[in-house]
């Protein structure tokens, strides 16, 4: 098998495909024998009648034959012109191998027979050899540049692996040719850890050696199969196979490169080990167009993340598509969204004393039968369906207005916390929405907190922080949610001007189980004390939780054994009944 696959050409596969997919075709060489035919033609009928004092009758007219000398010689240099233009260095070496045989033919006419009209054509020739002298160099120069910006335009600048561009190109080539091959998306694991612990510049070196890696065994004959690998973007990667004669030609395929990445990497003095997620799909059998394919192989890689069962190879099957479910939930949001028909319930937040505190305001949905839809189902979906950003805006837009009536009416010194995706963040009228708000509900800026996952400082820290600051800067508090269930940094955290820490109720629900789970939240309780933020736990439901709280200083309460989520009307009756004098 390897010894048919290297027959057939392997060797550096990846830039005679770059060159198959990137570089412009030259014009067929079957015109290049008709210009010379041509310009062999032409210049034998000039010599024969440059010199030529005979008459032809045209239509009743008498005509010079030398007259046509003039015509047949222009014909000749269209033909060298298009032989240079058109076939590089091939048709200038031809075009000026003919000029020069002519010159000694024309001086010898001139000079030995006093062929004085032969003159012109002299010059012509020394003019046109000049010209094509000049096309050819420019030519160069082009060709040069061109191949210069053919490069950008498929090389990937950090790896000098194909970029997603040239990947893109050769999908599309092959399923114009119909030819059977495979796409694998290959995304390295935990790779954000790597530039959080050690810096992007280690992260780049690692990136550099996966994928030269990965290119070396796409170059050569270590598989059975013809490989092209691709950087798409960050950590990811994708591969196309071709050549295979069944499904275990590719397995074995994808297993090789999954070997060659385990394999030790060093990098800073540090011995990294990584692992990847294979997912693959085949045309024409998975999909049928370049997109549908690169999804497909997509959704078998976000399979594997998402399960995490220790598999790292998947191919793509339709159950992997959306569910019937999750379209119809798809276009119930849509149509909330237009009918302005998602509301919000409230649940109260209290201090250790149970004093309360505010309100987080919840998106809620109802099915057309009048059933609720779970907000753990609906909103994923609107994550994945881009939809998140207007749900946010929808629950806070509302929630703000009924907020603001309150506040007015009870004069409650109380705060309303919205959740806000990092989507909505990072849009660029985000900060206007806020304003908008504000102006509309009547709330005082300071009765406002927006809550955000730690997830934002590492994606997007620099952006995030300018956005965060403004707000501070407006008036409004900063809660960042679900503390310590991503890849937490005091390196970004001490950074962010935040007000709150929010532990997640995951750690909660382990706290009196586990003495491990305690002091971790006793850990998050004391750093976030120590950079002068208040701590809320959420999912709070049983006594001994709330006990426990109290001994290791958390500051507030969320949860189910002081509040569940509320009506408004009901959180109305709350406040109202929170502000009544005690009785003794």
């Amino acid at each position: 098998m390897k010894k048919n696959r290297s027959s057939a050409g392997n060797g550096n596969n990846t830039e005679k495909i770059l060159k198959r997919i990137s570089f412009s075709r030259k014009a067929p060489l079957s015109m290049y024998f008709v210009l010379v035919v041509l310009y062999v033609i032409a210049s034998v009928v000039v010599s024969k009648t440059a010199g030529s004092h005979e008459t032809i009758t045209v239509f009743g007219s008498k005509l010079n034959v030398y007259a046509f000398a003039g015509i047949f010689s222009a014909i000749s240099n269209i033909c060298i012109m298009f032989m240079v233009v058109y076939f590089g260095k091939l048709g200038f070496i031809t075009a000026l191998i003919g000029l020069v045989l002519q010159l000694p033919m024309m001086l010898y006419g001139i000079i030995a027979k006093g062929n004085i009209s032969s003159l012109p054509g002299l010059f012509t020739g020394l003019f046109t050899i000049s010209a094509i002298i000049v096309i050819h160099i420019n030519n160069l120069r082009i060709d040069r540049f061109q191949a210069r910006m053919r490069d950008q335009a498929v090389t990937d600048r950090l790896t000098g692996l194909p970029n997603r561009f040239a990947c893109s190109e050769l999908v599309n080539d092959l399923i114009k040719r119909q030819e059977k091959f495979a796409i694998v998306s290959m995304d390295i694991n935990n790779f954000k850890s790597i530039n959080d612990t050690m810096g992007r510049n280690a992260g780049n070196e690692v990136l550099i050696e996966v994928a030269s890696r990965w290119k070396a065994i796409a170059d050569s004959d270590d598989t059975t199969t013809l490989d092209f690998v691709t950087r798409q973007s960050g950590d990811e990667f994708s591969l196309i196979i071709r050549n295979f004669s069944s499904e275990q030609d590719i397995l074995k395929t994808i297993k090789h490169y999954q070997l060659t990445l385990e394999k030790k990497v060093t990098v800073e003095n540090c011995d990294l080990y990584l692992t990847a997620c294979f997912g693959y799909t085949v045309f024409p059998q998975d999909a049928d167009n370049s997109d549908n394919l690169f999804s497909c192989a997509d959704a078998a890689v976000h399979e594997l993340k998402s399960n995490n069962t220790g598999n790292r190879i998947l191919r793509f099957t339709t159950d992997l598509l959306k569910s019937e479910r999750s379209i119809e939930i798809e276009r119930k949001i849509k149509a909330a969204l237009v009918n302005d028909s998602l509301y919000f319930n409230l649940q109260p937040q209290f201090d250790i004393n149970h004093n309360l505190r505010g309100f987080e305001a919840l998106a809620r949905m109802k099915d057309t039968d009048g059933s609720m839809i779970s907000p753990g189902e609906f909103i994923p979906i609107a994550e994945k369906a881009g939809l998140i950003d207007k749900v946010d805006i929808s629950v806070f837009r509302n929630s703000a207005k009924f907020f603001g009536e309150l506040v007015r009416k009870t004069g409650a010194d109380i705060t309303l916390s919205v959740n806000v995706s990092v989507r909505h963040l990072m849009k660029n009228d985000f900060l206007d929405e806020i304003r908008n708000v504000i102006e509309t509900s009547g709330v005082p800026a300071d009765k406002l907190e927006i809550e955000i996952t730690e997830s934002i400082m590492i994606d997007s820290a620099e952006k995030a922080l300018q956005c965060i600051n403004d707000l501070k800067n407006m008036g409004l508090k900063i809660a960042i949610d679900d503390f310590g269930t991503g890849y937490s940094s005091l390196s970004y955290l001490i950074n962010f001007p935040a007000d709150m820490l929010k532990v997640d109720k995951s750690f909660i629900d382990k706290m009196n189980t586990s003495e491990s789970s305690k002091q971790y939240v006793a850990a998050i309780i004391s750093i976030g004390h120590i950079m002068n933020f208040s701590v809320i736990s959420e999912g709070v439901e049983e006594a001994e939780q709330l006990d426990t709280l109290r001994e290791i200083g958390c500051d507030y309460i969320q949860g189910f054994i002081w509040g569940r989520p509320l009506s408004p009307e009901a959180a109305e009756d709350l406040v109202i009944n929170s502000m009544q004098p005690v009785k003794n």
